[in-house]
């Protein structure tokens, strides 16, 4: 089994932000409900707080198990909020292969297609805890980019949000991603070491730090529409309802 040795620091989020404001279906996708974000796990306890006061009732970690078992909960374990652990990626070892990864903009967005087509069920799970808990649910991975994008597709196309949206809320955390590097750098770099890559030499040379993140997202869903026809097919085969999809709806719009 895979360890990872680091020395965690307890700091705030760099890439949270709310998905109310949204355009969607029936009108504009209130505050409250759906919480993307970079990890929560190593939150400081007064972020935890705040967070938990407004209204929190729910946490999806969308991280892999060896992720989670190096950061665990952090203070939000401390508050009474549910907690769903749904990885998209289950080995993130198995999922690069021998060979490092390939991080262009257009890798990405096939990654994000493979994502949703083989992780549809956790997808499925994840709406439904955001269509029927009591509060706002916060989602994350590790730097609230990939995993947490392509989940906030799925809840955004769910919602009725036009594709040119969801993209712009997708490329909302290139601004971020400095901050982002700089926040994860421990666990990230303990995590390619244990996993057999050189950290250093693996983003010194990383695409993804230029040019324009819109290339995944859009990618992605282009090529949802082009395959499926209903980019979210592969959910629906899932087990995504309609009742999820109206509950969700009235959830979005209501007060």
């Amino acid at each position: 089994m895979t360890t990872i040795d680091t020395d965690l620091v307890l700091s705030a989020p760099v890439n949270l932000r709310d998905l109310g404001g949204i355009a969607i279906d029936g009108g504009v996708l209130r505050e409250r409900l759906a919480i993307r974000t970079d990890d929560l796990a190593y939150v400081t306890e007064a972020v935890a707080d705040e967070l938990v006061e407004g209204g929190l009732t729910a946490i999806i970690d969308l991280r892999s198990p060896l992720e989670v078992s190096v950061t665990g909960r952090g203070p939000l374990a401390e508050h009474p909020v549910a907690y769903h652990h749904l990885p998209l990626i289950a080995d993130v070892g198995e999922s690069m292969g021998e060979e490092a990864p390939a991080l262009s903009h257009e890798a990405m967005g096939l990654m994000y297609l493979r994502m949703v087509e083989a992780a549809a069920p956790q997808l499925v799970i994840a709406l439904n805890v955001i269509a029927y808990t009591p509060g706002a649910s916060a989602f994350h991975c590790a730097a609230g980019r990939d995993r947490t994008g392509v989940l906030a597709a799925m809840l955004l196309l769910a919602l009725g949000a036009t594709d040119d949206d969801i993209v712009t809320d997708y490329a909302r955390t290139g601004d971020n991603m400095a901050a982002i590097m700089a926040r994860t750098a421990p666990v990230r770099g303990a995590m390619w070491k244990a996993l057999g890559f050189d950290a250093g030499a693996l983003e010194k040379t990383s695409p993804l730090l230029e040019g324009s993140m819109d290339v995944s997202m859009r990618r992605l869903l282009d090529t949802l529409r082009a395959q499926h026809g209903d980019p979210l097919a592969p959910l629906r085969a899932a087990g995504l309802s309609d009742a999820t999809i109206a509950r969700l709806r009235e959830r979005a719009v209501g007060a």
